[in-house]
């Protein structure tokens, strides 16, 4: 789409995010699905002409023709197949049917004496479920897994060149023990990886159908009564890279689609949390941002260099749950043995993966544009020495002291406190020198564990 047609785009995705989206165009345009239509077609015929009691037999070059139709389908192809279906071409009337328009348009690469096994006993659904979930694995494995994994090297590369540096954490938004910056990218860092995990795993477990009008091969049974249907099913299936499911009715129930979308919307669930935590701590100054030159950050105060790739995020990943949501509600359930609604809302599993895509492209770049504030985080540690409290009174219970945690709320709750405070509380305890000057040696900046080495093992 040029610059010009894009302002008239009804959706963003097709305007004014057209360029950050189009990576999805081969897996989730009309085209792409033409195209997966016409595969399964080709190789649901070719598969027919292994069987023994099919009277067709197709010599390589007519083979490698019927492969060449969906391995070099082009935009003139997908005209064709449109025109086919909306207003007739090629000797044929329009069909007002898109699946019988792929057929039509396939036998304009087979041979004559094949056209009568084209879509041979099958349904409409069981070309598109298998088309759909080809598209489908396409897009997750090509392309948001990618994103994904970039987001978290990303974090991981925080991770390690952060590990040391020493960070207030906040408790129910409180000052609380320290952490180091490293560890809690760390943190997100795990939690991506495991959600790619889960992502991959669903997209593995993708199930298509092959079993004709109402899943009981009736027509290809009425035929060929002597052809074993339901495991030529499964051996096709599996020959496109696809799990098999079994029984089904028209359609495929779309239980493997729901735990995909579900997968996804859990990896969403954890980069929302981090936008908005990433968002927090550019607004507490712990992450500095860089400008870009010539960039507006307000209309009306210069000085704002705004988290706004942080914000998109943030909205595209909650726009995308919920679409992923709705597709997995919805695409489960069919009224008896089959309704119609699931076809024009499949169509929009391609927006919601584009809001995934353009969500983790701009987690990404807001990323890249921040750095820790080294000068703000040790500021905000000595300010509020207090929290070295739990260090304090865990030192003294090992010690013996069974009112170590009376004694320090005491001196610290709801109360702002200096170090001088806790040296004279030290002052006054009744234990060894050894285990004073350990006591005075605590700092805030020095109190994060072994957060360091979590950080560095990310």
């Amino acid at each position: 789409m040029t610059d010009e047609n894009a302002l008239y785009a009804v959706s963003p995705l097709d305007g004014r995010y057209s360029g950050r989206t189009e990576a999805l165009a081969p897996y989730a345009s009309e085209a792409a699905l033409m195209r997966a239509r016409v595969e399964v077609e080709v190789e649901y015929l070719l598969a027919l002409t292994d069987l023994d009691a099919i009277p067709l037999t197709l010599a390589d070059d007519e083979a490698a023709a019927l492969r060449a139709a969906y391995e070099e389908f082009d935009s003139e192809d997908a005209a064709l197949v449109k025109r086919i279906e909306t207003e007739g071409a090629r000797g044929y009337d329009a069909t007002n049917h898109d699946v019988k328009a792929v057929e039509y348009f396939l036998r304009e690469h087979a041979p004559q004496r094949a056209h009568a096994w084209i879509h041979f006993g099958l349904t409409s659904e069981d070309v598109n479920n298998l088309a759909y979930r080809l598209l489908v694995a396409g897009a997750v494995e090509d392309v948001l897994v990618p994103e994904l994994r970039a987001v978290r090297d990303e974090l991981v590369d925080f991770a390690h060149e952060h590990a040391d540096l020493p960070m207030l954490a906040r408790t129910h938004g409180q000052p609380a023990t320290p952490t180091t910056f490293g560890k809690e990218m760390a943190v997100y860092a795990a939690r991506v990886g495991r959600a790619i995990g889960r992502v991959e795993a669903a997209s593995d477990d993708l199930a298509g159908k092959l079993a004709g009008a109402s899943g009981t091969w009736a027509a290809h049974h009425a035929a060929f009564p002597d052809v074993d249907w339901r495991g030529f099913s499964r051996s096709f299936v599996e020959s496109l890279g696809i799990a098999y499911v079994e029984p089904t009715t028209q359609v495929n129930p779309s239980d493997d689609l729901a735990a995909l979308f579900d997968a996804v919307s859990g990896a969403n669930g954890v980069l929302e949390d981090l936008a908005v935590d990433a968002w927090l701590y550019v607004s507490q100054r712990y992450l500095g941002q860089e400008a870009a030159a010539g960039e507006t950050g307000s209309s009306t105060m210069p000085h704002k260099v705004n988290p706004i790739d942080f914000e998109n995020a943030e909205g595209n990943l909650a726009k995308a749950d919920s679409d992923l949501d709705f597709l997995g509600e919805y695409l489960t359930s069919s009224r008896l043995q089959r309704d119609l609604s699931d076809s024009t809302v499949k169509r929009n599993v391609g927006a919601a993966f584009a809001h995934c895509l353009l969500a983790y492209r701009k987690l990404g770049d807001g990323l890249d544009a921040v750095t820790p504030n080294e000068a703000v985080l040790r500021e905000d540690l000595r300010a509020n020495p207090e929290v070295i409290g739990e260090a304090v009174q865990t030192i003294l219970r090992r010690e013996g002291h069974d009112d170590a945690y009376e004694r320090v709320k005491e001196l610290t709750r709801g109360e702002r406190v200096s170090l001088d405070d806790f040296r004279e509380l030290f002052a006054n305890l009744d234990v060894d020198e050894n285990t004073r000057d350990e006591l005075l040696s605590l700092t805030p900046e020095t109190y994060v564990g072994v957060g360091a080495d979590v950080a560095r093992d990310a």
